[in-house]
């Protein structure tokens, strides 16, 4: 078959889902209501809460989300056969990906934009929030370890692509300033400005490349490690108007621009899936994913159906930016356009031949692929068409970037242009991956302040320098030592794992707040995805854990062995503190649904007084019950 069906398969289920199963939820689920007054407006401080432009606002939101998840994971779990992958791709996203980042994105807003532990920690107690401060912040190191594990092996030895890469941090502080200091509100002519600077880096770099810089950019993978550490510290540290933001804005016009152009691609040329529909690795024993497709394929898609890892962005610097809370519907819509991503990638792997995509996301010879039935065809040409030795790179990032480049030159016109396409694509996913990875620190420092801040109390002040520097510089250590010990075939499973289980955690804590507003009639939303999404994972966990140890134990250098060995506890670890979680929360919920037992909640909803947006009144009404502060949707205050 070719790839014109799964294109077209998708985008209607998207537009349907949004159009009815979205809007209902807005609706009668979470009631947005454009009244009430967010935490941007009223506690706007420049910094972390500022009203932004809605486009801004989506561009942002889909670019923290839309990391390497969507790209990568479909990528990976293409060894198992290309429709698997595009089932649960579609099915999940409508039905528990979404779902789940439009509810914790709504929760977030209305509790003053507070994380997903706090909101666990005031909804559900101590034990609970404790346990879930503890999983989310070692997912977000494994997570982001896992992202750019893909970014070192595509960049290094790689100077066309480093240059490029580098450049959007220039142009990202531009892009800030001008929108911020010079031209506030000039939204257009930054996007135009920011989109031409990017053009030009891209063709630039094929010159620098082959210039006497060359060498100075062509870095190892432990000095790419390090670089990308350093980045990842800058970004979590400066305000997000200046990089995080207008860096986020430009990456997603690219990466919008590129996915149209790719679905354009895919509808104009139609290419044929080569990658049988199930492989033979459905049963396990894959060269780049080792277990089998259930429950493992579920684990290797980690964010293109469903992704923990959104909860944190959704309930990190989202909603500190809403303006009015329908904006609030970017977390469902931007979820759906991530899981177009991610069909979009698994389309442009199957293109591959099987045998030239496992030679490029695996170590093993020509020979070895052959005798399992996979012949390495073209693989010679191929990387002499995009000017780089693309075989044994393994990751997803590399063979991605190759298909795309398939698909791109042989447009109308894109003969002979292969290599541009490779190094565009490559860039394309570098800023997928690099957005994601600058929010993601600065998520994962707030979430160490804000338990550092139990036992200092200095540290709950974001803007403390002192614990500014320390949490992020942490935080960027942590994941830069995964990325240097571990491989693709430890890091990104044990990825996918936590990401998972942090889903499951998300949508546990979305249930009670849905029973927290008086919704419980609505529970099978979240509820059903969480139960099916976190018995899978924890199977999966379970048979992970045996892997690694088994591995380890074969193993006769020590440092491989440890960082084996390491990895298993981990997964145990994060393993168990989910079920503390869902454990405390199914006793929970039976006291308030069954038993009727009272609850508070920390729910905050400020309703505009009246008078113009400049001289907004606001007033707080608590309710005579004591279930926390909330205004009736009708008006005046109570």
């Amino acid at each position: 078959m070719n790839g014109l069906w799964l294109v077209v398969a998708a985008s209607c289920i998207y537009v349907l889902a949004f159009r009815f199963y979205g809007r209902w939820i807005a609706r009668r689920v979470v009631d947005l209501n454009d009244r009430y007054v967010t935490p941007a407006v009223r506690l706007n401080d420049g910094v972390n809460f500022h009203p932004t432009n809605r486009y801004v606002l989506f561009g942002h939101h889909f670019a923290a989300i839309a990391g390497a998840g969507p790209l990568l994971g479909p990528v990976l779990a293409a060894q198992f056969g290309f429709l698997p992958g595009f089932l649960w791709l579609v099915i999940g996203a409508v039905l528990a990906g979404a779902v789940q980042d439009f509810v914790i994105l709504v929760a977030s807003m209305r509790r003053n934009g507070r994380s997903l532990p706090e909101i666990a920690r005031d909804e559900l107690g101590p034990i609970t929030g404790t346990a879930t401060a503890v999983a989310v912040l070692f997912i977000v190191v494994v997570a982001l370890a896992g992202l750019g594990f893909a970014v070192v092996n595509a960049l290094y030895r790689n100077a066309w692509g480093t240059f490029t890469i580098a450049m959007t941090i220039p142009i990202g502080f531009i892009m800030g300033f001008y929108l911020q200091k010079f031209r506030p509100g000039a939204v257009g002519e930054v996007s135009l400005l920011g989109v031409v600077l990017l053009i030009a880096a891209v063709i630039s770099g094929h010159a620098v490349a082959h210039s006497a810089l060359a060498p100075w950019l062509e870095f190892e993978r432990g000095t790419l490690v390090w670089l990308l550490a350093g980045y990842g510290f800058l970004a979590s540290i400066l305000p997000c108007w200046m990089l995080l933001v207008p860096r986020g804005y430009l990456s997603t016009f690219m990466k919008l621009g590129v996915v149209f152009l790719l679905g354009f691609g895919v509808v104009l040329m139609a290419p044929t899936i080569e990658m049988p529909r199930v492989t033979i690795f459905a049963a396990g024993g894959g060269p780049i994913i080792p277990g089998t497709l259930f429950p493992f394929l579920f684990i290797t898609i980690a964010c293109g159906a469903v992704s923990g890892f959104h909860s944190l962005v959704s309930s990190g610097t989202t909603p500190k930016m809403i303006e009015q809370e329908s904006q609030a519907t970017v977390g469902y819509g931007a979820m759906l356009l991530e899981s177009f991503v991610g069909v979009m990638a698994l389309i442009a792997a199957s293109v591959l031949i099987p045998g030239d995509y496992f030679v490029i996301n695996t170590m093993l010879s020509p020979e070895q692929l052959a005798s399992m039935g996979f012949p390495v065809s073209r693989i010679q040409e191929l990387s002499q068409l995009v000017e780089v030795d693309v075989a044994g790179r393994p990751g997803g990032a590399v063979s991605l970037a190759v298909g795309m480049a398939s698909i791109f030159s042989a447009l109308p016109g894109m003969a002979g242009l292969m290599a541009y396409w490779y190094q565009f694509a490559l860039v394309f996913e570098a800023l997928f991956i690099l957005t994601t990875m600058d929010t993601g620190t600065r998520v994962a420092r707030y979430l160490l302040q804000e338990m550092g801040g139990r036992v200092y109390a200095p540290l709950r002040q974001i803007n403390w320098w002192p614990g500014v520097l320390a949490s992020s510089g942490l935080v960027v250590g942590a994941w830069g030592y995964l990325i240097g010990t571990g491989s693709i075939s430890t890091i990104w499973p044990m990825f996918g794992a936590a990401n998972q289980l942090l889903g499951t955690l998300a949508l546990c804590i979305g249930t009670t707040v849905l029973i927290k507003m008086r919704k419980a009639q609505f529970l099978w939303i979240t509820a059903v995805p969480m139960l099916f999404v976190g018995a899978i994972t924890l199977i999966g966990s379970y048979q992970m854990f045996g892997l690694f140890m088994g591995k380890a134990a074969k193993l006769q250098d020590g440092g491989q062995a440890f960082a084996l060995y390491l990895d298993a506890v981990l997964v145990a670890a994060v393993a168990f503190l989910a079920l503390i979680v869902l454990i405390d929360s199914l006793r929970q919920w039976y006291g308030y649904v069954v038993l009727k037992k009272p609850f508070t909640s920390s729910e905050v909803l400020v309703l505009a007084g009246g008078g113009s947006a400049g001289r907004m009144q606001t007033a707080i009404c608590r309710e005579d019950d004591g279930k926390g502060y909330k205004l009736p949707h009708g008006g005046g205050c109570c």
